[in-house]
């Protein structure tokens, strides 16, 4: 059988390690969209994760003919009615990064009590073929925000994720760790065990 290729679609470096590992013993050449000339820009203006993931691998792989996957993530704190959300990336502002969208969510939270910090990471993920089928996966994690930054690893709002189950935010996490607990591990995890079966059905399609 030909090795399949998958484009990854996203340029955050953070994300590609974090693929480029979890699949690295599938038998499938690895591609950063990073590598691709003129790679369409997309316009995230999808209102749910699935949305904007969906028009991402669907956009890549209709423009290079090669089968892609691509995630929308994002954090919904509970005392925030579920924002940042979709606007994960951007909450700061169009010029955010990932220092200014911390300091403004732990702003938005001054004098909010440990008991109403509540949050969740949710994680979609699709891979679509230039054919026009897909698979989805979704998974999230929930935890805390907390008052300040705590650790260095990791990249978004990691620092000011606490995941009570290890007593520890995600920053303090070792990559193997997150992989394991984190929304995009689980998602990865979950569409990695049902991708043999949808690129046998593609060989065997018509």
């Amino acid at each position: 059988m030909k090795r399949k290729k998958l484009i990854l679609a996203t340029r955050n470096k953070g994300k590609l390690k974090e693929i480029q590992a979890l699949f690295s013993d599938l038998d499938i050449d690895i591609i950063s969209i990073n590598n691709i000339e003129d790679a369409p820009h997309i316009k995230e203006d999808g209102k749910t994760f699935m949305e904007n993931a969906f028009k991402k691998a669907k956009v890549i792989a209709e423009a290079t003919g090669i089968m892609a996957l691509a995630d929308d993530s994002g954090l919904e704190v509970d005392a925030l009615n579920g924002a940042p959300g979709v606007y994960s990336a951007r909450y700061s502002g169009e010029s955010a990064s990932d220092a200014s969208n911390n300091e403004k969510l732990l702003a938005e939270l001054k004098g909010v009590s440990s008991d109403k910090r509540g949050a969740h990471f949710t994680c979609v993920i699709i891979v679509y073929h230039p054919s026009g089928r897909w698979i989805s996966a979704e998974a999230d994690c929930r935890g805390k925000i907390t008052k300040k930054i705590i650790g260095d690893r990791g990249f978004g709002y990691d620092p000011v994720f606490y995941v009570p189950s290890v007593d520890r935010t995600m920053a303090q996490l070792s990559p193997e760790e997150k992989n394991r607990l984190s929304h995009r591990g689980k998602a990865l995890r979950k569409l990695k065990s049902e991708l043999p079966g949808f690129l046998d059905s593609l060989e065997s399609s018509p």
